[in-house]
């Protein structure tokens, strides 16, 4: 770096921090505008994007459709982070974090409102008993996993994706550290799968929070850093990753509340049914906008 920043002895808020994100980032929590959160007919409600976070919950919904547990049928309604939707009263009741993705179960007496991924896949998990081993020592294995998900994809998200894809400027010290813990991480998963084909013994919701980050990003989906990062040369994850891509219910979750991509065909902005990626994705849709 060039310049030499000296923090102040109290740090106040003064400008946007800059960068593709600076509009919806801020240093304080709550609703900055009155908004109601739409309901469908399903008594699961999912409102999300399909970012790395919110496609892990749409890929475990389709996978338990898949393994013939109805009611997991959802209605996914979109929140536009890059316009503040998830600023919106409603939104800030189901989830007070501000982030996607926020669910509501309508199915008890009383709606339960699930927040922060991770918890949202353990909730289903336990709720309709799949994709999570009952074996005591896998399911260790598997939280095990998660948790390791949710502590380490902070780091490759918002350390090496805002340095090298995002930020404003581009800056050696940054991007090296992050790229360094980044490429340490996919280390760490390529040595495990040398000898497992899942990461906790049977297909889980380890693997569902870990493909969405580290799958896709050896997938070449996530900030055009596949050649940097050299992620071809973690042949176990890549291959884990191309096993899980090639799941049906991989394929649909993915297309849920995506909104972006040249492929019209793999954006279905909003899920009410299962015939919705057969009517409404927008290689359909957009002629008729």
């Amino acid at each position: 770096m060039t310049d030499i920043y000296t923090p102040p002895k109290v740090w106040t808020w003064e400008a946007e921090s800059g960068g593709q994100f600076a509009s919806i980032n801020r240093p304080i929590a709550g609703a900055t505008h009155d908004k109601d959160l739409p309901v469908g007919k399903h008594p699961l409600q999912l409102y999300s994007l399909a970012t790395p976070n919110g496609v892990k919950v749409t890929i475990m919904l389709e996978e338990l459709l898949a393994a013939g547990h109805p009611g997991a049928e959802y209605d996914a309604w979109l929140i536009k982070i890059g316009d503040g939707d998830q600023f919106g009263s409603g939104f800030v009741d189901v989830n007070p974090n501000s982030k996607i993705p926020a669910l509501m179960d309508h199915s008890g007496d009383t709606p339960q409102r699930v927040f922060e991924s991770g918890a949202i896949l353990l909730y289903l998990a336990e709720k309709f008993g799949a994709f999570l081993p009952t074996d005591p020592a896998q399911r260790t294995e598997a939280l095990s996993w998660l948790f390791w998900q949710m502590g380490s994809a902070p780091y490759l998200g918002g350390g090496f994706g805002h340095f090298y894809a995002y930020a404003p400027e581009k800056y050696e010290y940054p991007i090296n550290r992050f790229s360094m813990e980044t490429k340490r991480q996919l280390d760490v998963l390529d040595r495990h799968l040398t000898d497992n084909e899942y990461l906790a013994g049977p297909y889980s919701i380890a693997d569902i929070a870990i493909w969405s980050w580290y799958g896709q990003l050896v997938l070449g989906r996530l900030y055009s850093a596949a050649e940097f990062l050299d992620v071809t040369s973690y042949k176990n994850v890549l291959r884990w990753a191309e096993a899980i891509d090639a799941r049906p219910a991989v394929k649909r979750g993915r297309m849920v509340n995506r909104t972006f991509g040249d492929d019209l065909s793999m954006q279905l902005h909003e899920r009410h049914d299962a015939e919705d990626f057969e009517t409404k994705t927008q290689d359909k849709v957009a002629p008729q906008e």
